[in-house]
């Protein structure tokens, strides 16, 4: 192999990617990474942060060692260079034995304040990017949190992800403030509102309030703020929250915020709503059938458990609205399996997971059903939603039908694009689109939920 045919060879894997994975996955992970030089002993890529590296070796390394050069023991003769530190030298490396040093005392220690009286940065270690299972109903969300991550206070200010619970928005915050930490050394603060009203309590009683503004409002460079739903009916505190909030974007500070359910539909001021609605508002769906079973996968081999796949098809089609009730059950099928030394089998699943599986699924809901009910709501015809037609009183609800069917089916975008007759990227364009929409018209947001109702009725 020359070094002409080396770099042929990367873009060769390159196509072989794109036709494997989506368009948003393939930009995220593959295009910021060049070839910087090329030998027939060895390919030396420029890439923008660790994370790609680890991506690359972690799910494609039995392709690339397809494509790329080898060493004499068979190990893929890739050199990787962190694009950063190409550009501004070392404060820009991976991070370093100081900066991880330093985060292992935190996690160590659950009495170390890093900030005197105001509550420690605590990031859950496992909650990253590379570790979050991303399928079609967070896709979007992903790729949102890790733009502001690559360019924080620069794209979308503030980012507010709203879904149901245990659907991975905690993950997701706290994979944010994993990056910026890490690649952009900045000071993160990641709290609970909870958290964040005990604080402010605590600082009424001490008399140090003005201290406790300072360091939220002065000190903080990107500020994430978990389940802003419980600010609701506290008056109080959502105005001290909110001058926090505009202090902080002000600045170019930025913020995220997870809730469950929009910002139009929580029980606070306007002005609030209206400074969280000034971003960019991203839902969080329930995670489809496929999702689900990647999820039980990855679960299992964290804990050294064998599933089998039609078992992991069985658990996911009877746990289906919470990542987190999967993650219990592979914790008591592991202990069970242990303790009994039994194989996971279907029978074992049912017997184990009785409380969780009592439930029958839901009735499974259809596109004709979703059709049906958008055609009623915005006065169309059936037929002109399953046809071509291309006007914007037929465009808007078409739209709207497949951004629900996305949302209530479980179904992979191939298969929902196939009952429209449509393409998979043409049912994710119409749901970016509504995403879009939804985040500041009132009117839209108010007719789909009374599709949903219509529905779910």
């Amino acid at each position: 192999m020359i070094a002409s045919d080396t770099r042929e060879s990367w873009t060769q894997f390159l196509e072989f990617v794109k036709s494997r994975c989506s368009a948003t996955a393939f930009n995220n992970w593959f295009s910021h990474i060049h070839v910087i030089e090329a030998t027939a002993e060895e390919i030396v890529l420029e890439i923008p942060n660790i994370f790609v590296q680890e991506y690359l070796l972690t799910n494609y390394k039995k392709d690339l060692r397809a494509f790329l050069p080898v060493n004499a023991y068979g190990e893929l003769a890739i050199r990787f260079v962190i694009a950063a530190q190409t550009k501004k030298g070392p404060t820009h490396h991976a991070p370093t034995a100081q900066h991880q040093t330093h985060q292992n005392y935190n996690h160590q220690n659950p009495n170390h304040q890093s900030h005197g009286t105001h509550p420690e940065v605590k990031l859950n270690p496992n909650y990253r990017f590379e570790s979050f299972i991303e399928g079609s109903t967070n896709q979007f969300v992903k790729s949102a949190a890790m733009s502001v991550a690559q360019r924080p206070g620069q794209s979308f200010n503030p980012l507010f992800i709203h879904g149901g619970v245990g659907l991975g928005k905690t993950h997701i915050l706290h994979s944010i403030g994993h990056y910026v930490r890490e690649y952009h050394k900045l000071n993160v603060q990641c709290i609970t509102t909870e958290a964040f009203i005990n604080d402010l309590v605590d600082c009424l009683r001490n008399k140090s309030v003005d201290k406790m503004k300072k360091y939220y409002r002065s000190d903080i460079d990107v500020f994430l703020v978990d389940d802003i739903q419980f600010l609701q009916n506290r008056l109080n505190f959502e105005e001290e929250l909110a001058y926090t909030f505009e202090a902080l974007k002000n600045k170019g500070a930025q913020i995220v915020i997870t809730s469950d359910k929009p910002p139009s539909l929580l029980k606070l001021s306007e002005r609030t709503i209206g400074k969280m609605e000034g971003g960019l508002v991203a839902h969080m769906g329930v995670p489809e059938l496929e999702t689900r079973v990647a999820i039980l996968k990855q679960k299992a081999e964290q804990k050294g458990l064998h599933i089998p796949q039609e078992v992991a098809f069985f658990i996911a089609e009877h746990i289906y609205n919470n990542v987190r009730q999967l993650e219990g059950a592979i914790n008591r099928l592991s202990a069970h399996s242990r303790l009994m030394n039994h194989n996971v089998t279907e029978e074992l699943v049912t017997k184990t997971l009785c409380e969780m599986l009592q439930q029958a699924p839901r009735e499974k809901i259809t596109v004709e059903q979703i059709l049906k009910s958008v055609a009623s709501v915005f006065q169309v015809r059936v037929s002109d939603l399953r046809g071509s037609n291309r006007t914007k009183d037929i465009a808007l609800p078409r739209q709207v039908a497949m951004y629900l069917a996305k949302e209530m089916i479980n179904e992979s975008l191939i298969m929902l694009g196939v009952s429209f007759g449509k393409t998979h990227s043409t049912i994710l364009h119409a749901c970016k689109c509504i995403e879009k929409k939804v985040a500041t018209d009132e009117n839209l947001r108010r007719q789909i939920g009374m599709v949903r109702r219509n529905i779910q009725a």
